[in-house]
């Protein structure tokens, strides 16, 4: 029974690696998902007492929930030499939001010192949509604050007016820890003075179809040039772009015109980026909507260096690492009430700009860097989930492979044996008492030996 066993096993973990491939298993089938949370998330429920607070570790992603005021505690246990970044995206459920809704997400030190916070909130454009912050705690010689190896607690605090709809918001958590820069004597202190802020001229390819993910999770990979797609009232779409160090990204989205109305509609679509660790670097303003072609771009940003970080702006803060930005372009419910529940076409022009410099890590930086394989899937618009949907098939394609090998070899060992033994009796051997069977007795000549 061993040899069967095995072969059940076998096709089970088979089994099991396609039902893992599938999208969409979060949800039932023919169910649209507003936000497409990583599958690989795990849950967590944060507390609301500090000491009471589930820990976090590096690398990896969680799902939580948060009420209307609450405030949420997770724990990270931090060496001296760890620069940690942990992000949050909120996503409210339907319901109305109001202006200065929002999240805010710290690191805190034991005697609940702020290392760091940033607040991700509706603004102008209200309405309900993934929004995204984080907060880190960054070695610095020259701070005296949360430097120490020890216990640090993340809070997550939850801010909604009366009038807002009051029910809970999924929270999905991302914990990542950058590799240690090379040695301080090699590496800038300081912030950039001045870097070129003058935009591009416009990508002059010709015009591409992208269609634009559901989440951070399942992003559309995008390279220089002009991507057409379509954005429905109340959607979200999520795009990323792999800039390297040295490099500067510019972006702008052009909203096309519908026929269906002349209404005018405020604040009718909002786009931000973000950062590889999901940290907030800039939003354009809201741009309004009157059924004619309409364009909005993010203001220029510094090319990415490590030593953006010590500047005191945000958003060039924000640039300091390489790796996958995160462009998110949001069209508001409201835009159905005048031009109905039908896509609207939306056209983004992107351009990175400049050559591809060193990196200023000693090791392998993981998310903090650009491979020739993420420039593989922006050119191809591969998202992370259809990569892993990928590897995971080959990774079947093998085990497949590897079982056939196995039942091959099987057969051809029990044919050479059957066949022996067919010759045995031939010649007058034994034969197990005298009936017709092989290998221990129990399986007849016309089928495997028992064991299969």
């Amino acid at each position: 029974m061993r040899q069967r066993n095995r072969g059940r096993v076998t096709l089970a973990a088979v089994a099991a690696m396609c039902a893992a491939a599938l999208p969409g298993q979060a949800y039932a089938a023919g169910e649209a998902a507003a936000y497409t949370f990583d599958p690989g998330a795990k849950k967590v429920d944060g507390a609301e007492v500090s000491t009471e607070a589930p820990p976090l570790t590096p690398g990896s992603v969680y799902r939580s929930s948060i009420k209307r005021g609450e405030k949420l505690y997770y724990r990270l246990n931090l060496d001296a030499d760890t620069n940690a970044y942990v992000s949050a995206v909120a996503v409210p459920g339907e319901g109305q939001v109001a202006y200065g809704d929002g999240i805010t997400v710290s690191i805190r030190d034991s005697t609940d010192r702020q290392c760091s916070s940033e607040s991700a909130r509706f603004q102008s454009a209200e309405f309900a949509r993934p929004i995204a912050g984080y907060a880190h705690r960054v070695v610095d010689p020259d701070s005296s604050s949360c430097q120490e190896a020890g216990t640090y607690n993340v809070l997550i605090e939850r801010e909604s007016k009366a009038t807002s709809a009051p029910g809970e918001w999924d929270l999905e958590l991302r914990y990542a820890a950058e590799p240690r820069a090379k040695p301080a004597g090699s590496m800038p202190t300081e912030a950039p003075e001045n870097w070129p802020s003058q935009s591009p001229a416009p990508p002059t390819t010709e015009p591409r179809k992208r269609s634009g993910g559901t989440s951070y999770y399942d992003a559309a990979g995008l390279e220089t040039g002009e991507w057409h797609d379509d954005i429905a009232p109340g959607r979200t779409r999520f795009y990323r772009v792999p800039v390297d160090w040295g490099q500067q990204v510019f972006v702008s989205a052009d909203l096309g015109n519908s026929n269906a109305s002349t209404e005018y509609i405020g604040n009718a679509l909002a786009m931000s980026l973000d950062n590889p660790a999901l940290g907030h670097v800039d939003s354009a303003s809201p741009l309004s909507y009157s059924g004619k072609p309409t364009s909005v771009s993010l203001d220029p940003l510094p090319p990415v260096a490590y030593e953006n970080r010590y500047d005191s702006t945000s958003r060039v803060g924000a640039m300091r690492f390489a790796g996958w930005y995160y462009l998110s372009v949001s069209l508001s419910p409201k835009v159905a009430e005048a031009y109905g529940d039908k896509a609207i076409p939306l056209s983004l022009k992107i351009t990175v700009k400049g050559t591809a410099g060193k990196s200023p890590y000693g090791t392998d930086a993981g998310i903090f860097s650009v491979t020739q394989n993420d420039k593989d899937m922006a050119r191809s618009g591969r998202s992370a989930s259809e990569e892993a949907r990928s590897t995971t098939m080959r990774t079947v394609g093998v085990a497949g492979i590897s079982a056939g090998v196995v039942l091959v070899l099987g057969l051809g060992v029990w044919t050479l044996l059957a066949r022996r033994r067919a010759a045995g009796v031939a010649a007058g051997g034994p034969t197990n008492g005298g009936g017709p069977t092989a290998m221990g007795g129990g399986a007849p000549y016309g089928g495997p030996p028992q064991g299969w």
